[in-house]
């Protein structure tokens, strides 16, 4: 019937299941986890848009002084003074 369709997910990419509130938990302390010892945030749109080249350093600038008041917005000021020369590689 061919209706399944499979999305094949690369490096860096985790499929968390949040269907139960011990799960919700599991995932919700994996995603602060990563955060606090990476040092880069899950799931940050104008990142992900920046670094696939929909945006540019500009409008992340933009983005973020609207935002400067807080930790997210001073993320995302951190990325726009970094060195950027293309989409991140898997």
């Amino acid at each position: 019937q061919n209706l399944l369709n499979v999305e094949l997910l690369g490096r860096g990419f985790a499929w968390l299941d949040t269907g139960t509130f011990e799960a919700l938990q599991q995932a919700a302390l994996f995603v602060e986890t990563l955060q606090n010892r990476a040092g880069f945030k899950v799931a940050c749109p104008e990142e992900i848009a920046y670094y696939n080249q929909w945006i540019d350093r500009e409008q992340l600038t933009d983005l973020a002084h609207k935002l400067r008041g807080n930790e997210y917005g001073q993320y995302l000021l951190d990325i726009a003074a970094s060195d950027f020369s293309g989409p991140r590689q898997e």
